[in-house]
């Protein structure tokens, strides 16, 4: 298949995260509102260029304080940052429909390079006769290399916010041309 531009389809795509929560448990959310810029030929990530923006402000964990804490200076300062950005810089074929993707990921105003395992779930016509693909992915990052450094010190010694953030998504696409 030849390289194409692909418009990600929001109501079908999804970014979610989760956490240590006191040592003790995972607490889960995810970005409502995102959008993606993919120049690729979905059969072969390799010469593809992926850029991601999501709305720091669209965080839902399904309780209302804690997102707008989340919002906050302490962690993602929504209202002087208000993006998250991705930018792949380069694909690594790891297996037939898997791969690595690395580029920088800005979170408030700290730019670092991470990689996310991807794989290419398939291509399809919806009935509509619109190209679609799908992709799934995940990986890690630590919150503290973005500055995101706020915690409370527990009774029982340890933590109330783990440092590792563990993001999983499923995308679909539909061709643009």
């Amino acid at each position: 298949m030849p390289k194409s531009k692909w418009s990600v389809d929001p109501a079908h795509s999804n970014i979610d995260f989760s956490v240590r929560h006191m040592m003790i448990a995972k607490v889960k959310g995810a970005f409502e509102t995102f959008t993606a810029e993919v120049d690729a030929d979905p059969e072969d990530l390799t010469t593809a260029g992926i850029r991601f923006t999501i709305d720091a402000a669209s965080i839902n964990t399904r309780e209302k304080d804690r997102d707008a804490h989340l919002r906050s200076a302490d962690f993602f300062d929504a209202e002087k940052f208000p993006n998250i950005t991705f930018q792949s810089r380069s694909i690594a074929k790891k297996a037939e429909g898997e791969y690595e993707v690395t580029g920088d990921l800005t979170i408030r105003d700290v730019t670092r390079s991470e990689t996310f395992t991807v794989t290419y779930e398939g291509t399809g016509k919806d009935p509509w006769g619109n190209e679609r693909v799908g992709f799934s992915g995940n990986g890690s990052v630590n919150r503290s290399d973005f500055g995101l450094t706020w915690n409370a010190v527990l009774e029982t010694g340890g933590v109330l916010v783990g440092d590792e953030i563990k993001i999983s998504f499923e995308i679909q696409a539909t061709r643009q041309n």
